[in-house]
Order: C-alpha cells, then sequence, then structure tokens
C-alpha cells in the first residue's frame, strides 16, 4: 500500500541504517501510518536491517529519487546530514534529520532556507521532545504549577559508545538537553563551559556548562562518556518544589516546597524552604521515536502538529557549538 492519503500508508525511506537507522526502521515498519519503502545505506551492516524489516536496500540517493517516497528519514553521520537533507529537499520530499540538524550553522541554513523555498516539512530528530514525563513537565510550567523557575538542571551520562566516531558529547548528547533548556526556560544569554577528553580520539567526551537565560533561570548541563551506568535526568527547580524528570522510566514527580504550598495565596515572595510532600503523577508511556513519527507524518498530511523546526534545530547548533567554544577556550560567551 502506498500513498499518503488519510487511510494510506505514508511510504517513508530510511537513510542511513546504522545505530539510530535500526530503531527507526523498526519504528516505520510497525506504525499503522507507514510503510518501510526503502533503505538507502552500501555499508554491508544495512543488509542485516532491510532483512529483518523486508524492505529494499537501495545503494544510493539516486535510486531513492528515482521513486521519491512521502518522507525521507535521514540518520547518516552528522557531517552528510546537509548533503544528503539538501538533495532530498530539492525534490520536494518532506525530511526528518537526526540531530543535530547539520555539521556548522551555514549548512543548517541553507536547509532551512531550501525547505521553506520548496514548501516541504523539515523536522528535527530531538526525539526527548516526544517523551511524555518532559511534555507533562512542560504543561504543568505552563499552567504555573511551580511559581517562578530559578533554575534548570539535566544530566546525561553514558558509557563510552563504539557507534560514536565523528562527534563528541556536545553534538551527540548535550544537544538534546539544549533544546529542551530552551523550551523550558527561554532565551539563553550567556554560558560557560568546562570540557575534556578522556576516552575519545578526537572529540570531547566530558563536558559541564552553565547557562544564564534572560528571565535570570540558570541552566546546568552535564554530559560525558566515562560513566559506567546510563543516566537521563532532568530537574526544574521553583519557589513551590522542584520537578524531577526521568527520561529513561518515563516518570515525573514533584518534590513539594511545604513552606510555599501552605503560605502561597498570602504571601507574594519567595520566603524559604522546607521538605513538603513528594507526588508521582501517572504518566501513560509512549515510545518517544513513535510519538515523533506520528507528528512528522500528520505535519506531512498537513495537520496541525507540534514538530522541532529547522530552526529549532539551528538554535540547539548553534548553542553546542558555543558550548564546545567555551570549553576549549575557557571564555564565557555572551549570546
Amino acid at each position: 500500500m502506498s500513498g499518503d492519503g488519510p487511510d494510506r500508508k505514508l511510504r517513508v525511506a530510511l537513510v542511513g541504517g546504522g545505530s539510530m537507522g535500526r530503531h527507526h526502521a523498526r519504528v516505520v515498519a510497525e506504525s499503522p501510518l507507514t510503510e518501510l519503502a526503502s533503505i538507502v545505506d552500501p555499508a554491508p551492516e544495512a543488509v542485516e536491517v532491510a532483512e529483518m524489516r523486508n524492505a529494499p536496500l537501495l545503494g544510493s540517493l539516486d535510486e531513492l529519487l528515482a521513486e521519491p517516497p512521502g518522507l525521507a528519514i535521514v540518520a547518516v553521520p552528522t557531517q552528510a546530514h546537509a548533503e544528503v537533507a539538501s538533495r532530498l529537499l530539492e525534490a520536494g520530499v518532506p525530511v526528518l534529520v537526526e540531530k543535530p540538524i547539520a555539521g556548522t550553522v551555514e549548512e543548517a541554513e541553507q536547509l532551512i532556507a531550501l525547505a521553506r523555498e520548496r514548501g516541504v516539512v523539515l523536522a528535527v530528530g530531538h526525539v526527548e521532545r516526544f517523551n511524555p514525563a518532559v511534555r507533562a513537565l512542560r504543561d504543568k510550567l505552563r499552567t504555573d504549577d511551580l511559581g517562578r523557575v530559578f533554575q534548570v538542571h539535566t544530566r546525561r551520562l553514558s558509557p563510552f559508545p563504539g557507534r560514536v566516531g565523528d562527534t563528541g558529547v556536545a553534538f551527540d548528547l548535550a544537544t538534546h538537553d539544549l533544546d529542551l533548556m530552551c523550551e523550558l526556560a527561554g532565551t539563553p544569554v550567556r554560558l560557560s563551559a568546562e570540557s575534556d577528553r578522556k576516552a575519545h580520539r578526537s572529540h570531547e567526551d566530558l563536558l559541564a556548562a552553565i547557562l544564564r537565560f534572560e528571565n535570570g533561570v540558570i541552566g546546568l548541563l552535564e554530559v560525558n562518556w566515562l560513566t559506567p551506568t546510563k543516566v537521563r535526568q532532568l530537574t526544574v527547580t521553583g519557589e513551590r518544589g522542584t520537578f524531577m524528570v526521568d527520561y529513561l522510566n518515563q516518570h515525573l514527580t514533584l518534590y513539594e516546597n511545604a513552606h510555599e504550598s501552605e503560605s502561597w495565596s498570602t504571601l507574594d515572595i519567595f520566603d524559604g524552604v522546607t521538605e513538603g510532600n513528594v507526588i508521582r503523577f501517572a504518566i501513560p508511556r509512549v515510545e518517544p521515536l513513535r510519538a515523533q513519527l506520528e507528528a512528522i507524518v500528520g505535519a506531512v498530511r498537513g495537520e496541525d502538529v507540534e514538530l522541532v523546526t529547522g530552526e529549532a534545530g539551528l538554535r540547539a547548533l548553534r548553542l553546542a557549538l558555543a558550548v564546545v567554544e567555551a570549553g576549549a577556550t575557557g571564555a564565557s560567551i555572551r549570546l
């Protein structure tokens, strides 16, 4: 079944059958909204992915564009994002490109301009935006459940991944959290960072950064490939307590400030902190990658859905580059 009508499966091509591409192939093949039309990857390891998902394996974009799909997912190494995505957009194919959007600001700007010129959907795979715990947190902050926000703290720690060779933790990990910090806290105005290389042959694998936002919120960012266990955590601290998100388990917990919960109706100033109730919110679990796919399919079909736009991807890329610069030079960077 092919086509892109509301009752037809959208034909989706995957460009890149590596580590992340395997996950995309699974989600596309299993979704009732899509069919995996083909996989483009000349590498031998892509053969297994294509056979497992019963999808044709193509050796080049030229073969793919001979019969353009309704959507293409770009999961090639970062330095090839711009070249691959631009060819697809030129041909009028909607694109979901893995984060970061591109290797340079100039390449990202060209992709955004090309998508706008062709009138084609361009989305970036900042998949944590589709984590249901993150979405629940964002909704609670928008309804002022926490009062004034003071600090956003993200921790993304992992063992060293064998799959990564062309980039460091700033591009591979921190882009997720820089994107979310901006979504939750607004516009950053300056940052400083420290970084180091302990195991990676050419890029940073340890990074800590501090960001100051326009509204006074302070952001703390910790990422590394040196921790034996995987940690994916986000905390937001404000007047009424602290929200904590566990990305992996999709948990959202509120640690209440008891003083503020009792006195908020009569006090309009922050008057200290005491330990209060702990509330774990019931959140239906959803695979973020699946939710992301459903959103971009909706966008391709003209529905009003929430996507991570090219502009948002560019913002995260700019911040990642600034963090790398600050870590290398020791300078505080005004944004």
